[in-house]
């Protein structure tokens, strides 16, 4: 019988890489106010990925210290642009101004990783992937926000790669599991090696 998996995470597409990927877990949301802690790790002058792998530790631990022997799965997404970090858009109008800046440049996006038990780190991963967005007109990036907000609104960057946001883009640099907010094959190879899954 292998060992219970949680991923403390409610995004789908997350849930839907593990069931693709035959994982067996079960589902609790961390709650965990990440603001404050990205504050003040800014303040302290933390590197983006650290940031990414810090608030993906807050939520595996928040989770794991009430399960345990169980192993938990947090991660976090982070959207570096220009040395700065953009979050996820309040409003269609956010949404708008987010593409604007970001059409005909380009960002990167960190996606992190960590695995607790008993509220202890076992694992981290961080990876990072380059997208070149192509200058796309603005008629064009009116329309898809008006299309897509109900989708785009919970995603860091105001685009969702796996959806019509693919059109945005001329050029993605990294692994397509990290554009999806998770390092899956790093995953699927530490839980392997603890023998949580077959191999």
């Amino acid at each position: 019988m292998p060992a219970p998996i949680v991923l403390a995470s409610g995004s789908g597409i997350r849930a839907q890489l593990l069931r693709n990927a035959g994982v067996p877990f079960s589902i609790e949301v961390a709650r965990v106010d990440e603001e404050p802690l990205k504050s003040a790790l800014l303040a302290d002058g933390a590197k983006p990925r650290d940031i990414a792998d810090a608030l993906a530790e807050a939520k595996a631990r928040c989770i794991s210290t009430r399960h345990p022997g169980v192993l938990v799965i947090g991660c976090d997404q982070l959207l570096e642009f220009e040395a700065q970090l953009m979050s996820k858009p309040e409003s269609p109008d956010m949404a708008l101004t987010q593409l604007r800046n970001l059409r005909g440049r380009r960002h990167r996006l960190l996606s992190a990783a960590v695995v607790c038990r008993d509220g202890q780190p076992l694992w981290r991963h961080v990876g990072q992937v380059r997208l070149h967005m192509r200058a796309v007109t603005d008629g064009y990036l009116e329309g898809y926000v008006v299309r897509n907000w109900d989708s785009i609104r919970h995603a860091v960057g105001a685009y969702k790669l796996e959806e019509e946001g693919v059109r945005l883009f001329s050029a993605v640099e990294g692994d397509y599991f990290h554009v999806l907010g998770m390092p899956l094959l790093e995953l699927l190879g530490f839980l392997m090696q603890q023998r949580v899954i077959e191999q």
